[in-house]
């Protein structure tokens, strides 16, 4: 079954390189981002690793976990991290889910259900396994991203992507295209002009389906 924005995730067994969890006791009270990876000790996943490592403390003031996925084992995982580390000059602080069985890219919808792998299989049998997912505290999915293998995730649009998502859960508004943090935002249709203007002050009608306001703070 395909998953879509706002499904709740599967609360699936995952085994990592720093022990056993379900998903959604993982998840807790936090925002999370899981990337996925077809296999370790490739050129591009190392680079993403490494981004990843390297904004700690970007998603600790987001109150957001991090998990990655490859379709390797756990010894493979530590091993990697090792060069992740060598490369990027950043402690890889997070656990990387150990799909060896393809249970989870199955699961989300990365692989077929018949998927396997084969012996001596290369990164182009798994290549699919190329997604970024952001869950929400609710455990519901936020944002699916999916790239192939020759063009390496930007993590600083994710960063800004979880941005917008945590400004706008919840709340009648939305955010524009190629918005940035502190500028201003919309608001949505849910609520009547006079509405807006009660709720968020200063609106700025530009056309009557289009309405952005500044958020205080």
């Amino acid at each position: 079954m395909s998953l879509r924005i706002n499904d709740i995730i599967p609360n699936l067994d995952l085994l990592t390189d720093e022990g056993s969890y379900k998903l959604h006791d993982f998840i807790g009270n936090s925002w999370t981002v899981l990337f996925s990876h077809p296999k370790d000790f490739t050129p591009v996943c190392t680079t993403e690793f490494g981004a990843v490592a390297q904004l700690t403390s970007e998603w600790e003031k987001r109150n957001t976990k991090v998990i990655g996925l490859s379709v390797d084992g756990v010894e493979e995982h530590k091993k990697w991290k090792k060069d992740i580390e060598r490369f990027s000059g950043a402690t890889a602080t997070f656990p990387i889910i150990a799909d060896e069985n393809l249970a989870v890219s199955k699961a989300l919808n990365m692989l077929p259900a018949e998927a396997y792998l084969p012996d001596g299989r290369t990164a182009a049998d798994s290549a699919s396994v190329r997604s970024v997912f952001i869950i929400s505290p609710d455990k519901k999915i936020q944002l699916v991203m999916t790239y192939p293998m020759s063009v390496g995730r930007n993590f600083a649009e994710v960063l800004r992507a979880l941005d917008g998502l945590q400004l706008t859960y919840g709340q009648p508004l939305a955010t524009p295209a190629n918005w940035e943090v502190g500028q201003d935002v919309v608001v949505a249709l849910s609520l009547d002009d006079d509405q807006a203007k009660q709720k968020y002050g200063n609106v700025d009608i530009k056309l009557p389906y289009l309405r952005t306001t500044k958020l205080a703070g």
